[in-house]
């Protein structure tokens, strides 16, 4: 069915391209050299956009046999002893003693965030894994991608799977790191043709299966260390945006739980939907790799000014991990994570459903929520009013119309905040002035966790939006983390995002919602969505119209 409507709007746009040659050469029959370079301008036009729409197969199940085998043994993983990786040595005693328990880390700032990934891909001596919604084509992404590179020169095999939502072309500099002997990339569930201006008649008319992405984020080192939690791999997760940048959660888990990401990521990496990079069109230029490290090399401004600087940023990481230096709080830990089968649409239940419907059941005293797209439908609604009604603490960070990077999102959101602020829960949204967050004078902020604790006892942290989409149509993980000191660490972090000099404050007064919050030591309360335009507020009535379950 898509094939068929995307060839037939190649065809509407090239007999638009043949009426407009048609109309120009009528009207322009004097000025015959100004016709024939408008006339060669639209045919060159009408070629290239049939050109351009090459098609890439979106199942592995259509690939010829023999080439399929070929691709799926690219790169293979030796056995090795996990407990003697370089990660793993530092805490030997602990992962021995207690093999079920897995060791976290807190992380918090989008600039330690970079640096643990950093240190963890120089420690790597075996494997390294990377599944995410976004890479994008900027310079901390790009100098991660070097440094995944300097891995694989070393012999630690890479695997890497994308959305193909994730990705802004066919060119993307992560696709080029596949020509690299050790390292795989793949895409998951990609649009069939490839063609930019072809992407979103694909999307309307075969919404069934393209609907559905990948919006997992594991970051796995020789399978004993995993980072989990809500970041893409994009300048502005790390606070290196000069306009805008997310506050996000990580946390760095040794032990078991690393294990289990690893079974995960193995899932999604053999899936039918997850295509190699070598079937996609004009990927046969193995030149591309030197091509891309030479411009990192000579461009980026890590090699040129800050490189030293950088370096011994990231040597000290690793001194002070291997010193154990850092805070690190052992405990149980799960991991939970949707099947790629849920990409398959039909009766599909997530786990991560259950688990949720399960937390909400177990908490007696209190519920703090960081949750960037926070959409609690009917059903989630009722069940907070009726914690609160019976007694239980209710905290709930989101972003604010001014924040938000999807104002439909926030439409969603506004259907439900009133009636939870009226019945006593207690309600945040943060402040887009990103400076006061992340020290960058000019730049904006929104709000990127999806993080919970529950009665100071219960941590869960992942890539789950409170949201119809994370629940009906996005792949996602979390881990849910038993441990109380560590879980009071959580819940402090989320309670300085909620006060009055990162967040504003709602409350109901007399029945009328207001927002108070404090900048430069004055209290400032506003009787509508703050730091907004009229047109901005008036948007969110007509964004109310999209159906609640596709945004």
């Amino acid at each position: 069915m898509v094939a068929f409507f995307t060839s037939l709007f190649q065809l509407i746009v090239v007999v638009l391209v043949m009426f407009a040659v048609i109309r120009i050469h009528k009207r322009l029959k004097t000025r015959k050299r100004s016709r024939y370079m408008l006339i060669s301008f639209f045919i060159i036009l009408g070629i290239l956009l049939i050109a351009s729409s090459a098609t890439v197969i979106y199942s592995t199940k259509n690939l010829p046999r023999d080439y399929k085998n070929k691709i799926s043994s690219k790169v293979i993983v030796p056995p090795f002893d996990v407990l003697n990786t370089p990660i793993s040595s530092v805490y030997k005693d602990e992962l021995i003693n207690h093999p079920l328990k897995s060791g976290a880390m807190l992380i918090k700032s989008g600039k330690v965030a970079f640096l643990h990934r950093i240190a963890l891909v120089r420690m790597a001596r075996h494997s390294i894994e990377l599944q995410t919604y976004i890479y994008e084509n900027d310079v901390t992404s790009r100098i991660l991608m070097h440094e995944l590179k300097l891995a694989a020169d070393r012999g630690v095999k890479v695997r890497i799977i994308v959305d193909d939502n994730g990705l802004s072309s066919d060119s993307s500099d992560i696709m080029i790191l596949n020509y690299h002997p050790n390292i795989q990339v793949k895409v998951f569930n990609p649009y069939e043709y490839r063609s930019k201006v072809l992407k979103y008649p694909q999307f309307l008319f075969n919404i069934s299966r393209l609907n559905y992405r990948m919006h997992n984020k594991l970051f796995i080192v020789d399978g004993s260390a995993v980072i989990i939690g809500g970041r893409n791999v994009a300048s502005n997760y790390f606070d290196d945006n000069a306009d805008m940048n997310f506050s996000d959660t990580d946390v760095l888990f040794i032990g078991k739980l690393a294990q289990d990401a690893l079974g995960s990521f193995d899932e999604y990496f053999s899936y039918h939907k997850s295509i190699p990079v070598d079937v996609f069109p004009n990927h046969n230029n193995p030149n591309e790799l030197e091509k891309l490290v030479n411009n990192i090399v000579s461009k980026s401004i890590y090699y040129q000014q800050e490189k030293e600087i950088f370096n011994e940023a990231v040597n000290l990481f690793i001194e002070s991990f291997n010193a154990k230096k850092f805070p690190i709080y052992w405990g149980n830990a799960r991991l939970i994570a949707d099947s790629p089968l849920k990409a398959e649409g039909g009766e599909y239940v997530s786990p991560i459903i259950d688990a949720l419907d399960g937390l909400w059941k177990e908490t007696k005293q209190s519920i703090y929520i960081s949750a960037a797209y926070f959409v609690p439908g009917k059903n989630g609604t009722a069940d907070l009013i009726n914690g609160a009604k019976n007694g239980i603490d209710i905290n709930i960070l989101t972003n604010s119309l001014s924040s938000t990077d999807a104002a439909v999102v926030y439409a969603g959101w506004d259907r439900y905040r009133d009636n939870l602020i009226k019945n006593g829960i207690n309600i945040y949204e943060f402040r887009n002035e990103g400076y006061k967050v992340y020290n960058r004078h000019n730049s904006g902020a929104s709000l990127h966790s999806k993080t919970i604790v529950v009665d100071d006892k219960i941590s869960w942290i992942g890539s789950f939006n409170l949201d119809g989409r994370s629940a009906l149509y996005n792949t996602e993980v979390i881990a849910a983390f038993f441990n109380e000191d560590f879980a009071k660490l959580l819940r402090q972090a989320m309670e300085k995002d909620m006060s009055e000099y990162i967040s504003w404050h709602l409350y109901n007064d007399n029945g009328k919602i207001k927002w108070k919050t404090n900048k430069d030591g004055k209290e400032i309360i506003k009787t509508y969505n703050p730091d907004t335009t009229l047109f901005k507020r008036f948007t969110i009535f007509f964004l109310k119209l999209v159906p609640e379950k596709l945004i």
